[in-house]
This record gives structure tokens, sequence and C-alpha cells, in this order.
């Protein structure tokens, strides 16, 4: 017997997870990374979504069953475990092998040969470095930076002013097991940090430090920061660029899914709102 007038409203049954960074991995932040990811979390269960959280160290495939996952994991150990849930996943933001791609000696080389303005880089083995590259710099000062995951301790990005400084950072790097790192060139200038999310136009920048204050092309700068996210894969991202006494803007790093903390209210729900479109989409 069918029953008129009786109308059954289908509830859309969205199931994710969501996946907090691990706080070695959130040098003074720990706090502002929490509440980015955990705001995101409570911006898509307004929209119907049920998610579920966990934490970086416990995740595996045998633990993560949702098949759509958002997620702050940026650790090695934590990249690698990524990789083998989004084998089976639907989506993953962002996903394992773009946050890889973070990493400063892929990001160095990927940024670089796609022609985003970024600053002159060596690659270098810890293990076997033998000072060539320095004199490139021809005595000016330079940063070395660790070359896999972001900085961890001050002492994972440091401005060397000559080879017995720089022989003396290197050989720490390899006593903390850190294979390799870059050497990179040390830009005069204005620095701006950037915190951008893409497909959902929204881009905000904000002066980190610098004493020029140097007008410069806002759209270059955005235009500049998003080729870099697509050329890594990022949807989440921030970083920063130097801007010349001549107006110039160069990257000098991007950052997978910071913690947005001036803005957090603005991005948490405009990343939820990319999450939940995304995953409709597989619908």
């Amino acid at each position: 017997m069918k029953l008129a007038g009786i109308r059954r409203k289908k509830e859309y049954n969205m199931k994710l997870a969501g996946i907090r960074r691990k706080t070695e991995f959130s040098p003074n932040h720990v706090l502002n990374d929490f509440l980015i990811i955990n705001r995101t979390a409570e911006e898509l269960t307004k929209l119907g979504a049920e998610v579920v959280m966990y934490d970086e160290d416990i995740i595996s495939i045998d633990v993560v069953k949702e098949p759509f996952i958002f997620s702050m994991v940026q650790g090695p150990k934590g990249v690698e475990k990524l990789k083998k849930i989004e084998e089976k996943s639907q989506l993953v933001i962002n996903s394992a092998h773009a946050v890889y791609n973070c990493y400063r000696f892929n990001m160095t080389k990927l940024l670089t040969n796609s022609g985003i303005p970024f600053p002159k880089s060596f690659i270098v083995n810890t293990e076997s470095y033998i000072n060539g590259e320095i004199d490139y710099f021809n005595g000016k000062k330079f940063w070395i930076k660790r070359g896999d995951a972001h900085a961890v301790h001050t002492e994972d990005v440091t401005l060397a002013y000559n080879k017995e400084e720089a022989n003396g950072i290197i050989k720490e790097f390899n006593r903390r097991d850190i294979k390799q790192a870059v050497l990179q060139e040390h830009l005069i200038g204005d620095t701006v940090k950037f915190y951008a999310i893409r497909e959902m136009n929204f881009f905000y920048w904000y002066h980190l430090n610098g004493e020029y204050h140097t007008p410069f092309d806002e759209n270059k700068l955005k235009n500049y920061a998003l080729q870099s996210a697509e050329v890594l894969g990022l949807y989440v991202f921030g970083g920063d660029a130097v801007i010349s006494p001549k107006g110039d803007i160069t990257i000098i790093d991007i950052n997978d899914w910071p913690s947005f903390a001036p803005v957090r209210e603005q991005a948490c729900k405009l990343i939820a709102q990319l999450i939940y479109r995304k995953v409709k989409d597989y619908e």
C-alpha cells in the first residue's frame, strides 16, 4: 500500500576523517594548528558531515576507515602512513604527496624548475659535503636549511656567514640524521607572509618584517603563490616571500596547511566549504 502525503527527506551521509598534526611539527604554533583543524571539523559538522578526528601518531590503514580525509600530517613517518591510507581513500586534502613535495629538497627542485621566482639554491648531502657550492655566494651570508621536513628547531634554518660556520651547521645536521641540506642565497628586502585556499578566492598577506615596506604588485604575489601551490599539489597552504627594494617578488617558502592564525575564523569556514564541495563531486 502506497502512503500518500508523506515525503521522507533524504539525509546526506558524508563521513570524513580529520588528522591533527603531531605537535613536534608545530613549533611555536601548537595551539594555533590545533584550533584551525578543529574549527574546520566543526564547520564541516555544521554542513552536515560526520567527522572523526585522529592524531598523526596513531594513524594507519587499519585505524582510519573513512573514505574522505582532511589532514595536517607533516612528519616523515606520518606522511608515509598517509600515503598508504590515501591509496584506499577517495580524497585527501592536502594529499600526502603534496605534503612531501613541500619538503625543502623537493620544493626547491619543483619551484626552481617551474619558473617561479625562487632564491638560488643548492641541495647538498650532509655526509659528503665538500664546500664547492659555498663559493657561489662569494663571501656573502647565506641560509642553510634542513632539506627534509619543515623547521622543527630554530637551528633548522640558520644564516651562515662563512665556510667555517657552514661546515659546522652541516655537520650538526648530519649528526641529527638530517641527510640533506639546502644552501640558499640571502635576499635583501621585506619578508611577507601569506595564507591562501585554492579555488576559494582566499588570499591574505601581511608584513612579517622589513624596513622598506616597498610597494609591490599584490596580484603578482597572489599569482606566484597560487602557481606554487598548483605545482606542489596543495589546496590549503601558506608561505613567505621577499619583496626587494625595487618591488621584485621572490617566493622563499611554501607551507602545507598553516595555522591561519590572523584569519582563522574566516579560513576555517572556507576550508570546510572546499572540502565539502570536493567530497560531493565524488558522488
